[in-house]
Protein backbone atom coordinates (compact mmCIF):
# COMPACT_ATOMS: atom_id res chain seq x y z
CA UNK A 1 0.00 0.00 0.00
CA UNK A 2 1.10 3.57 -0.69
CA UNK A 3 1.75 5.99 1.59
CA UNK A 4 -1.35 7.79 1.65
CA UNK A 5 -3.28 4.77 2.29
CA UNK A 6 -0.94 3.77 5.17
CA UNK A 7 -1.73 6.98 6.73
CA UNK A 8 -5.32 6.95 6.62
CA UNK A 9 -6.01 3.89 7.99
CA UNK A 10 -3.28 4.02 11.26
CA UNK A 11 -4.32 7.74 11.61
CA UNK A 12 -0.86 9.24 11.29
CA UNK A 13 0.43 12.07 8.49
CA UNK A 14 3.18 11.26 5.63
CA UNK A 15 5.44 13.28 7.26
CA UNK A 16 5.37 11.07 10.17
CA UNK A 17 5.41 7.57 8.58
CA UNK A 18 8.61 9.41 6.57
CA UNK A 19 9.97 10.15 9.73
CA UNK A 20 9.52 6.44 11.44
CA UNK A 21 11.15 5.31 8.01
CA UNK A 22 14.03 7.70 8.47
CA UNK A 23 14.73 6.14 12.20
CA UNK A 24 14.47 2.82 11.16
CA UNK A 25 11.03 1.69 12.73
CA UNK A 26 9.16 1.51 9.97
CA UNK A 27 10.51 -0.07 6.19
CA UNK A 28 9.05 0.56 2.76
CA UNK A 29 10.23 -0.27 -0.77
CA UNK A 30 10.89 1.67 -3.26
CA UNK A 31 8.36 1.19 -6.84
CA UNK A 32 10.19 2.59 -10.22
CA UNK A 33 7.78 5.44 -10.00
CA UNK A 34 9.62 6.38 -6.86
CA UNK A 35 6.67 5.61 -4.59
CA UNK A 36 6.92 4.29 -1.62
CA UNK A 37 5.56 0.82 -1.21
CA UNK A 38 4.36 -0.81 2.17
CA UNK A 39 3.18 -4.66 3.78
CA UNK A 40 0.16 -5.18 4.96
CA UNK A 41 2.46 -5.94 8.07
CA UNK A 42 2.77 -2.39 8.56
CA UNK A 43 -0.89 -1.37 10.06
CA UNK A 44 -0.48 -3.81 13.50
CA UNK A 45 3.28 -3.00 13.45
CA UNK A 46 2.24 0.52 13.72
CA UNK A 47 -0.51 0.27 15.71
CA UNK A 48 1.41 -1.46 18.09
CA UNK A 49 4.22 1.57 17.88
CA UNK A 50 1.09 3.73 19.20
CA UNK A 51 0.57 1.74 22.50
CA UNK A 52 3.75 1.21 22.70
CA UNK A 53 4.40 5.00 23.12
CA UNK A 54 1.51 5.56 25.02
CA UNK A 55 2.95 3.40 27.58
CA UNK A 56 6.06 5.25 27.87
CA UNK A 57 8.20 3.87 25.82
CA UNK A 58 10.30 6.23 23.60
CA UNK A 59 10.87 5.50 19.34
CA UNK A 60 14.33 4.94 20.33
CA UNK A 61 13.24 1.97 22.61
CA UNK A 62 10.95 0.62 20.12
CA UNK A 63 13.22 0.51 16.93
CA UNK A 64 16.18 -0.97 19.37
CA UNK A 65 13.37 -3.77 20.29
CA UNK A 66 11.33 -4.03 16.95
CA UNK A 67 13.52 -6.67 15.18
CA UNK A 68 13.92 -8.29 18.39
CA UNK A 69 9.91 -8.78 19.09
CA UNK A 70 9.33 -9.63 15.64
CA UNK A 71 11.89 -12.46 15.83
CA UNK A 72 10.99 -13.52 19.54
CA UNK A 73 9.29 -17.44 19.26
CA UNK A 74 7.53 -16.15 22.12
CA UNK A 75 6.42 -11.81 21.88
CA UNK A 76 4.15 -11.78 24.63
CA UNK A 77 6.99 -13.45 26.86
CA UNK A 78 9.42 -10.88 25.10
CA UNK A 79 6.63 -8.41 25.63
CA UNK A 80 6.77 -9.40 29.20
CA UNK A 81 10.28 -9.33 29.86
CA UNK A 82 10.59 -5.41 28.22
CA UNK A 83 7.54 -4.14 30.23
CA UNK A 84 9.20 -5.36 33.74
CA UNK A 85 12.78 -3.59 32.49
CA UNK A 86 10.70 -0.64 31.67
CA UNK A 87 8.84 -1.15 35.43
CA UNK A 88 12.67 -0.86 37.03
CA UNK A 89 13.26 2.18 35.10
CA UNK A 90 9.96 3.76 36.36
CA UNK A 91 10.60 2.49 40.12
CA UNK A 92 14.06 4.17 39.69
CA UNK A 93 12.89 7.12 38.67
CA UNK A 94 10.09 7.40 41.10
CA UNK A 95 12.37 6.76 43.69
CA UNK A 96 13.88 9.75 42.37
CA UNK A 97 11.86 12.01 42.05
CA UNK A 98 10.69 10.99 45.36
CA UNK A 99 13.93 12.17 46.95
CA UNK A 100 14.12 15.43 44.69
CA UNK A 101 10.58 16.22 46.19
CA UNK A 102 12.01 15.65 50.18
CA UNK A 103 14.74 17.88 49.92
CA UNK A 104 12.69 20.36 48.23
CA UNK A 105 10.18 20.43 50.78
CA UNK A 106 12.76 20.29 53.63
CA UNK A 107 14.44 23.27 51.91
CA UNK A 108 11.38 25.67 51.08
CA UNK A 109 10.34 28.30 53.70
CA UNK A 110 14.03 27.74 55.30
CA UNK A 111 16.27 31.22 56.02
CA UNK A 112 18.19 30.34 52.68
CA UNK A 113 16.71 27.35 50.44
CA UNK A 114 20.13 26.87 48.65
CA UNK A 115 22.39 26.37 51.31
CA UNK A 116 23.91 23.08 51.73
CA UNK A 117 21.92 20.78 54.25
CA UNK A 118 21.50 17.21 55.31
CA UNK A 119 19.67 15.65 52.67
CA UNK A 120 16.29 13.71 54.36
CA UNK A 121 17.04 11.16 51.82
CA UNK A 122 20.00 10.16 51.10
CA UNK A 123 22.19 9.79 54.50
CA UNK A 124 25.65 10.55 54.50
CA UNK A 125 25.77 12.18 50.71
CA UNK A 126 26.35 15.58 50.33
CA UNK A 127 23.63 17.84 48.44
CA UNK A 128 23.79 19.16 45.12
CA UNK A 129 23.20 22.54 46.11
CA UNK A 130 25.89 25.31 46.55
CA UNK A 131 25.58 26.99 50.04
Amino acid sequence: MRIGELAARVGLTRDALRFYEQVGILTSERRANGYREYPPEAVPWLEYVRTAQALGFSLAEIADHGEELSEAPDQAEALSALFADKIRVIDTRMAELAALRAELTARAGTECPLRRQPSPVRAGERSRFPG
